[in-house]
């Protein structure tokens, strides 16, 4: 039992775990003054450890705060310290060495929790970029930076920039790949990186037209058995060489193109079995490309393809497939939601909202997009098989119109038969343009406003002002906004002089669309007749910041300066005429003669000679020219275009009055002076007049003979000849013999004069007779043919026509001149 001895009842070794110092509050640490301040000053100081010698038990003891007072530790009371150094300082507490505080504190050692008595922390090892590795990386980061600048610069249209930054980044490249095999790393070759490099220059090659180029960077990629997929590239290879209008070199670029693409791929493969129809098409190889289109058609069908097919038919003269076709095309689902959702409600303020924001986002202007290319297609196709599929044009364009009913593209079916309309006026048939668009006055407003629109147009090229003035207003009362049928009533009442009306009919259409260039270009024309110079130039000026190269606008333009004594605004305007249309013969003219009127002769000329070289036949450039040449003692230059104006006049005299010999002489004449084509077409002219008028000479001279003949006769006949002379006439002749015989009559029974009298002017009235043919010749007095080219206008010259006897004796007397006259004798 002595050496038993009781266990002495000692403290919990594991009591005060759950303690903590004040000290470690840094809840507080923000309120405590006396921290503040030590990590501002850095000289807080902490009081010296009681324990300082080992093997000291750690008794009740007080720690020093911030505060200058004691703290017991309820931890430390009568708890023995687990280990001791030599040199007197406690041991670390493990516990709080991860958050940067130690136990190991002597005396005056400062409290600096932050450890900001060390010191800022030290910088940062600079990395050494003259190792391989860092060069490497920053030489492929300068790679993709030129392959993204590349691809920015095509996108704003900066292609040669784009070239350029592709070809350096080429060069870049590879001298990476060079550095990368000298310094012993060629394993690790970028290949995504050399892929994107020749795939860029190869289409910024395509982009700059540089055709053999792009091929050739196309055709590395394709050889490289590294790259995988490439195959597909040679779609782009076969594209070039349908630019180049290579096209079997096309179809077989396409078609391996095509077998390095699975059938996952689907949309894939239908485009470029569309590519390889147009390339078809375009060969001539119809029976071809229909087989590619059919197959598209059965598999995806789309628009265009449906288009391409009518086309095929068209070209092959099918008929029947090429109704089957059109029904295929109409068919052709569009994958676009109905408009209705884009109309906002009257209740939920949210979905208006949202509908406002989505009514013109890019997805549904491309919805709007397709479907205005749809409608374009299928009114294409119509008016090209119309004609085609039925024996007459309006029962094929009436079969399409059907179709077009019975599918979704109802609306089309009115601008069909408006289309029908126009169709008729193309090949002049204005009647059943007219009865067609007459058909819609009972339709809807808009299609009621279109046709009366065309109508409208349609009488005022007729120059049928009234039906086109009526036509205008019920365009007007169908749709008041209707920009076309404003304009067209503006132009109603311009015709009339009534300009102020006109232009307020011009502004209302702008008001309604202010793109209506054509409103715009007639209140200028508006304002210019009302001399209100200004205004019209400023709409003049509006209309040329629109229509750039309109020549039409700069000519007004000019016109306007040189009203307003603005000659060198003028002049600079009709030169920016000539360098859009060189050979306007007017617009030279005009400046021929403003450089006249400023005194430059030799500018004038040179303007006036380039307006006679395009037009020679304008009569006041050729005598400015003429003049010119004798002013200048030219005289024998001067001839020729004297020669020229004398052409230009007996031309003009030869248009009023064909059957004037003279005319025609001098006309062969000066072309064989001036040895022009047109001699031989007036030299044959010539002959036949000629041959007419001896003819004419003939049968006169042969008509004289019978008047004699007949003559005689009546003196034997008994009394009353002259009846049975009307009687003999009307059934020999015609009325034209009949109208002569008659005034022969008249002549002899309604005269007071003596028988010697009578006799003579029934003498001369026989001789006249006996000038026209007998029944048993071949001329056929009513023929209106013969009538019309033997009669000349009596306004034409008289002053070389020859004079016949007959003739002579008719002027001889008065009374049988008054009663015959000059038609009984036509020269």
């Amino acid at each position: 039992m002595e050496h038993v001895h009781l266990a002495v009842e000692e403290d919990d070794l594991y009591s005060g775990y759950n303690d903590y110092n004040p000290t470690f509050d840094s809840e507080e640490l923000e309120n405590d003054v006396g921290f503040q301040q030590a990590v501002r000053t850095s000289h807080g100081r902490r009081p010296p450890m009681t324990a300082k010698f080992p093997g000291t038990p750690i008794g009740p003891r007080s720690l020093a705060t911030s505060f200058g007072a004691r703290l017991h530790m309820a931890s430390s009371m009568g708890r023995p310290m687990t280990g001791a150094v030599q040199d007197g300082s406690a041991r670390p507490m493990t516990a709080v060495r991860a958050a940067g505080y130690t136990s190991a504190l002597s005396r005056g050692s400062a409290f600096d929790p932050l450890g900001q008595s060390r010191g800022p922390a030290p910088a940062l090892e600079a990395k050494n970029e003259d190792t391989p590795e860092e060069k490497i990386k920053i030489l492929e980061k300068k790679v993709n930076d030129l392959i993204e600048e590349s691809c920015m610069a095509q996108s704003m249209g900066a292609l040669q920039v784009a070239l350029e930054k592709a070809k350096e980044a080429g060069r870049k490249e590879r001298a990476l790949v060079r550095q990368r095999e000298q310094s012993g790393s060629a394993d690790h070759i970028n290949l995504d990186l050399t892929y994107s490099v020749l795939l860029n220059l190869a289409n910024q090659y395509t982009n700059n037209e540089m055709y053999p180029e792009a091929l050739n960077s196309y055709q590395i990629i394709v050889k490289n058995k590294m790259f995988s997929n490439a195959g597909r590239l040679k779609v782009n290879m076969a594209n070039i060489y349908f630019k180049q209008k290579n096209y079997p070199k096309a179809i077989k670029f396409y078609r391996m193109a095509l077998d390095q693409i699975t059938n996952a791929h689907k949309e894939m493969r239908i485009k470029i079995m569309q590519n390889i129809g147009v390339v078809f098409i375009c060969m001539g190889q119809y029976t071809d490309a229909i087989t590619s289109f059919e197959h598209i058609m059965s598999e995806s069908p789309n628009i265009k393809t449906g288009f391409n097919l009518i086309l095929c038919y068209y070209a092959i003269g099918d008929r029947e497939r090429m109704k089957k076709a059109f029904q295929k095309l109409i068919s052709v689902p569009l994958g676009i939601d109905d408009e209705d959702k884009y109309i906002p409600s009257n209740e939920d303020t949210s979905s208006n909202m949202v509908i406002e924001a989505i009514k013109n986002d890019k997805l549904h202007q491309m919805e709007r997009d397709l479907k205005t290319l749809a409608e374009k297609y299928i009114m294409t196709a119509a008016k090209l098989i119309a004609p085609a599929i039925e024996t007459l044009f309006a029962t094929g364009f009436d079969w399409c119109v059907d179709m077009v009913k019975s599918s979704q593209y109802v609306e089309l079916a009115n601008d069909l038969e408006i289309n029908k309309a126009i169709t008729y006026l193309r090949q002049k048939d204005f009647n059943q343009a007219v009865e067609t668009l007459k058909a819609f006055e009972k339709k809807d407003s808009r299609v009621k406003s279109a046709a009366a629109t065309n109508l409208s147009f349609l009488y005022f090229l007729e120059k049928d002002y009234d039906q086109a003035d009526r036509y205008a207003d019920l365009a007007m009362n169908a749709d008041r906004y209707n920009p076309a049928a404003l304009i067209n009533k503006g132009n109603t009442v311009f015709v009339k002089q009534e300009y102020e009306k006109a232009a307020e009919f011009y502004k209302e259409a702008l008001r309604n669309d202010s793109s209506c260039t054509e409103g715009l270009y007639n209140l200028g024309l508006t304002y210019k007749r009302l001399n209100r110079l200004e205004e019209a130039l400023d709409c003049f000026l509006k209309l040329h910041a629109i229509l750039r190269n309109s020549s039409q606008v700069m000519y007004q333009l000019a016109s306007l300066y040189e009203l307003l004594e603005n000659p060198e605004q003028a002049i600079e305007w009709l030169m920016q005429v000539i360098s859009v249309t060189p050979t306007d013969a007017q617009a030279l003219a005009k400046l021929g003669e403003l450089h006249d009127g400023e005194g430059d002769k030799s500018q004038a000329f040179q303007y006036y000679y380039e307006s006679f070289r395009y037009f020679p036949c304008n009569i006041d450039v050729i005598e400015w020219l003429g003049a010119y040449y004798i002013e200048t003692q030219f005289c024998e230059k001067a001839i020729q275009y004297f020669e020229r104006k004398a052409l230009e006049t007996y031309k003009e005299i030869h248009r009023k009055f064909p059957e004037n010999v003279e005319c025609l002489r001098f006309l062969v004449r000066l072309c064989t002076d001036m040895q022009l084509k047109e001699v031989q077409d007036y030299a044959t002219k010539l002959k036949k007049v000629e041959k007419m008028k001896e003819i004419r000479e003939q049968r006169i001279k042969s008509g004289r003979e019978g008047s004699a003949r007949s003559r005689r006769e009546g003196r034997e006949s008994s009394a009353g000849s002259a009846g049975e002379s009307v009687v003999v006439f009307q059934i020999r002749s015609t009325g034209y013999l009949l109208a002569i015989m008659s005034q022969q009559v008249c002549v002899c029974f309604c005269t007071d004069s003596g028988r010697s009298s009578s006799s003579t002017k029934g003498e001369r009235l026989s001789a006249k007779m006996r000038s026209l043919p007998g029944s048993n010749e071949p001329y056929e007095a009513n023929s209106p043919k013969e009538l019309d080219a033997s009669y000349v206008d009596p306004l034409g010259p008289q002053m070389d026509r020859p004079k016949t006897g007959v003739k002579k004796r008719v002027e001889d007397d008065d009374f049988a001149d008054e009663e015959l006259g000059d038609d009984l004798l036509p020269e």
